[in-house]
């Protein structure tokens, strides 16, 4: 008899249907409370704040999301799956430096008018800390204080907390800068300032340690935010009127002007007794510690030198680059220099290298070698360059910002300088007994060490003195110490890394183009004008909005819009691209940046330039940069520009600028003028006379014959030109001096014209190399 299947297959099917319903409700039920109560539960309130608002809980998710499971929060308030405890809205920005601070238990708040309207609402002080992503005391700051539960609960309960990277606000530091100052107080960063609700500041200084007695201080910052609060409690007339008084006098300071008077070339002379007086006879750079490459004008001492004769000013400026490029404070094994030495021997770094810092060094190194004819700076110019483009480009081209100090040891734990040092076992082990002994002479290292029990690499004997010392083959320890720096390179990159701060600026990135393109052209080097091509095009494409610069760029979004050093520097840069490739187009570009910048920046009445464009968010100042700080002031750089823009287009009105430019400044720059030592190197160009130079190359002609004679004689100021028949009429329209001017006979002929008057066209090079000598 045949068994009836139908029964048991019916039931089986009713059974799956019902366990496919209860799979569905669950699964619904799970999905609920996934976007309901988790989401919630996920985002802990920070200790002394209001919960989360749904709105921003969901901004973070999408964030989050975009970020994707390989983001690590850098805290050590973790859940047990890794995640952090607390998420504020930094998160939300782009900065490398906003999202160290972004799961602080402290609630900041970037800086803007969220938190403004919020203080003004519930009647608090504002705490402004401003620092960058590679600033170890920011480090040490976070981790003492803004890591801590008790320091972060009180501040989030009487405080708005706004937190703030300084390179990309650079007005905010500025102004903010200034007001410590006027408190007497030193600047520096971690940078504190407490503000009123009106951002009017009333008091503020640098790092503070945590609690009483730490790092051997009577106050800390725990006790500081009580005092404030009571004060603020207490006398919160007394604070607003404080903060008021310092308004009044940074925007004092920050807008008076000298009486209109031209500076004569005799300044120079004045800037060369300044420096003098403060330089270094043994070590080079400036008497004491620390020692900043910034502080010492070399390049303004070359100018110096060619224009009023002064030999020690040359041999002042070669000392230091000397000197430096010997000492620890240069990268030996990876290239490239840290930010400054602690010690007046340029030994011990502080370890962060900042993109700035290597393009303005590759400048002066490369100008030492014109000048000097002498290798060794070629050398150090060369390494710094291709330490950039293989560890600090991105792969669109463009130059990352800065790398940390601070990195993992063998231990795992957090120790300054650890992946630059070296003890003598780990260097012979890397290069073997015959290598290892000279190499170890030759770099200073030791037992001892020069650091923590490590070795800082120096190089304590000048390479000649040296290989004539321990009777050796130049060449061949040359060959030996390349191939060991190479090996040594290798094993440090299995080192945990320094933080790299990845954001792109473009004041700093146009330093960097105009390092490589002079670079490029005095080395004939394709390989620097072609990366220096490709940053500027990304900064056209990527960093430039309806014709205006935007300021940072990073993880696909622009940040911010561009300040007066970013738009200087690239015209500098877009002018250095020409005179490197001659293509015309990146002259045409930094014309029209200029009539920008003018538009956007200058003061018609009181001359010169704002920081800040005219339709930017107001600040409690306007300033008008003028002195170098660790890199040159926009004022300067635009200075320079107006002159250089002059001398190519003969248009009277950069000119007339640039001569109301100097005499804006005339006073400060009289009072002490070293402080302004890129705005005499305009002022020098301002009253020089410089070559107008105009190639026509024959068909069959080599132009390196030519080009060679401009590469091999330092010509601050001279502006050059290549015209042929299919540039000719684009040419002569921007630059006027090379109208009329071909190719004799098809042979390459060489116009140099000076204050108006040309000389009689050479077509050979020994001419051209004689007339230029004169």
């Amino acid at each position: 008899m045949k068994k009836n299947k139908q029964g048991p297959t019916m039931t089986n099917r009713i059974l799956f249907l019902i366990f496919f319903i209860i799979v569905i409700v669950l699964t619904i039920i799970a999905l609920k409370a996934e976007t309901d109560t988790p989401m919630t539960n996920r985002y802990t309130t920070h200790p002394g704040s209001d919960p989360l608002d749904d709105a921003l809980i969901i901004k973070f998710k999408k964030t989050a999301d975009l970020r994707g499971t390989s983001y690590k929060p850098r805290t050590k308030h973790l859940t047990k799956d890794r995640q952090a405890v607390f998420t504020n809205r930094l998160f939300l920005e782009t900065s490398p430096y906003l999202h160290q601070h972004a799961h602080n238990p402290v609630n900041w708040y970037p800086w803007g008018e969220e938190a403004f309207l919020k203080a003004k609402k519930l009647n608090r002080p504002i705490l402004v800390s401003i620092g960058y992503s590679t600033c170890h005391w920011c480090h040490v700051m976070e981790e003492e204080s803004f890591e801590d539960l008790e320091v972060a609960k009180y501040l989030n309960q009487h405080f708005v907390a706004v937190k703030v990277d300084r390179e990309e606000r650079p007005d905010v530091d500025s102004v903010y800068m200034k007001a410590v100052q006027v408190m007497g107080g030193q600047g520096g960063w971690p940078l504190n300032v407490f503000l009123n609700p009106d951002l009017t500041p009333f008091f503020g200084g640098t790092y503070f340690p945590a609690r009483d007695g730490d790092r051997g201080v009577s106050m800390g910052f725990l006790t500081l935010l009580g005092k404030i609060k009571q004060a603020w409690d207490e006398k919160a007339d007394d604070l607003i009127n404080a903060g008021a008084s310092i308004t009044a006098h940074i925007n004092k300071r920050s807008q008076e002007n000298s009486p209109a008077q031209l500076l004569t070339l005799d300044v120079l002379a004045s800037a060369f007794q300044h420096t003098k007086a403060m330089f270094d006879p043994v070590n080079g750079g400036v008497k004491g510690a620390p020692k900043f490459p910034s502080s010492f004008p070399a390049s303004l001492l070359f100018h110096i030198h060619k224009k009023i004769g002064k030999d020690r000013a040359l041999s002042t400026a070669l000392t230091t680059l000397g000197k430096m490029a010997q000492g620890g404070i240069y990268d030996h094994v990876g290239g490239g220099f840290h930010r400054y030495a602690v010690d007046d021997k340029w030994l011990v770094p502080h370890f962060e290298k900042m993109l700035y810092d290597n393009a303005l060094l590759a400048m002066d190194y490369t100008d030492a070698f014109q000048i000097t004819k002498q290798l060794s700076y070629k050398k150090t110019a060369t390494q710094i360059l291709d330490y950039i483009l293989a560890d600090m480009t991105s792969p669109d081209g463009a130059f990352y910002s800065a790398t940390d100090a601070d990195s993992n040891n063998s231990h795992g734990e957090m120790e300054e300088g650890y992946f630059f040092t070296w003890t003598p076992d780990e260097i012979d082990a890397i290069l073997g007994p015959e290598a290892a002994p000279l190499f170890k002479k030759f770099y200073g290292v030791s037992k001892k060490g020069n650091f923590e029990g490590r070795n800082i690499l120096n190089i304590t004997l000048p390479f000649d003195d040296f290989v004539k010392k321990h009777d050796l083959n130049p060449e061949e320890f040359e060959s030996q110490l390349v191939q060991s720096r190479k090996l040594l390179k290798q094993q440090r990159e299995k080192r945990h890394l320094p933080l790299r701060d990845e954001k792109i600026i473009v004041s700093w990135n146009a330093l960097m183009i105009s390092a490589l393109a002079k670079s490029a052209f005095v080395f004939d080097e394709t390989t620097y004008y072609d990366s220096a091509q490709k940053a500027a095009t990304f900064i056209l494409d990527k960093m430039t909005k309806q014709g205006r610069l935007y300021r940072s760029f990073k993880d696909g979004r622009t940040k911010t819009q561009g300040f007066l050093e970013d738009y200087a520097f690239f015209i500098a840069a877009l002018i250095d691209l020409y005179e490197a490739g001659f293509d015309i187009a990146f002259f045409e570009k930094a014309i029209d940046l200029a009539k920008t910048t003018n538009d956007l920046f200058a003061d018609p009445e009181n001359h010169g330039f704002f920081m800040t464009a005219k339709d930017a968010g107001q600040l409690i100042a306007k300033e008008k940069p003028a002195v170098d700080n660790a890199i040159p002031s926009g004022n300067s750089v635009m200075l320079m520009n107006l002159v250089r823009l002059y001398e190519y287009t003969l248009d009277d009105e950069y000119k007339k600028q640039a001569r109301a430019l100097i005499e804006t400044f005339s006073g400060q720059v009289r009072s002490n003028p070293v402080l302004f030592s890129t705005m005499l190197k305009g002022v020098n160009l301002f009253f020089d006379s410089p070559k107008e130079i105009v190639f026509a190359f024959g068909e069959n002609e080599n132009r390196d014959s030519y080009l060679d004679i401009i590469r091999n004689s330092w010509q601050p100021g001279r502006s050059l030109a290549i015209v042929n028949e299919d540039n000719a009429q684009r040419l002569s329209a921007v630059i006027p001096f090379t109208t009329g001017k071909r190719a004799l006979n098809d042979v390459s002929t060489v116009y140099v014209c000076e204050n108006g008057v040309c000389k009689l066209p050479v077509t050979t090079p020994e001419d051209f190399k004689n007339m230029l000598g004169e």
